[in-house]
């Protein structure tokens, strides 16, 4: 690559292509909901409390004393005239357990922490007992209930419940008016998730 950069850049796209086809795709709805969840998990918190509330909850190597941002592990000092404005904060399944950091002016100083939920990406749903809810609330919409353990769209409902996209809309609008779900742009998508009135019905369910 390094000697024929042209000649090699389309083996090396083609590598890129075949590892994410293999080792990410397949997985990758599951992941970006956690991604997605932390950002709303993020967003909720600056409006309740502040941004300074959310630095000091990313990572226990991430401090803010009002002033200034301490990062435990790095050595090297970070002055704002190097920096770049701002700070990008990107929340990340494959950081492990360690907050990462990359720095490269013009461009803000990102942050790289472990997502909330990173560390039960892998573990299997826990089964939700909704028959007593699903006499109630009906069957279809008690599903997209269950399946709204992580924020999702309208598409990757449909895909998780074999339902058609156009029956998970309307079902997703009535569980809304009734209090049940709230709806939050992320990009281009509208991610749907439960609200604490729905939490405190699936776990009344799961107990009787």
């Amino acid at each position: 690559m390094h000697h024929d950069p042209h000649a090699r850049l389309a083996r090396l796209a083609q590598e890129i292509r075949t590892c994410w086809e293999l080792a990410l795709a397949p997985y990758w709805a599951r992941i970006r909901a956690v991604l997605d969840t932390d950002i709303l998990h993020r967003a909720r918190q600056v409006a309740e409390h502040g941004a300074g509330h959310v630095l000091n909850d990313l990572h226990t190597a991430v401090t803010w004393d009002g002033s200034a941002l301490h990062l435990s592990r790095r050595n090297k000092p970070l002055s704002r005239t190097t920096a770049g404005p701002g700070l990008l904060l990107v929340p990340s399944a494959f950081t492990g357990a360690r907050v990462t950091t990359r720095v490269a002016p013009p461009e803000p100083p990102q942050l790289a922490y472990p997502a909330r939920g990173t560390g039960s990406l892998w573990a299997p749903e826990p089964t939700i007992g909704t028959d007593a809810l699903a006499a109630v609330l009906g069957r279809s919409r008690t599903r997209l209930l269950a399946e709204l353990s992580t924020p999702a769209s309208t598409t990757q409902l449909a895909h998780r419940t074999g339902l058609s996209p156009a029956g998970v809309s309307p079902y997703l609008t009535a569980l809304r008016s009734a209090g049940l779900v709230s709806a939050h742009r992320v990009g281009r998508s509208v991610l749907y998730a439960r609200t604490a009135a729905a939490e405190t019905l699936l776990k009344a369910a799961s107990s009787t």
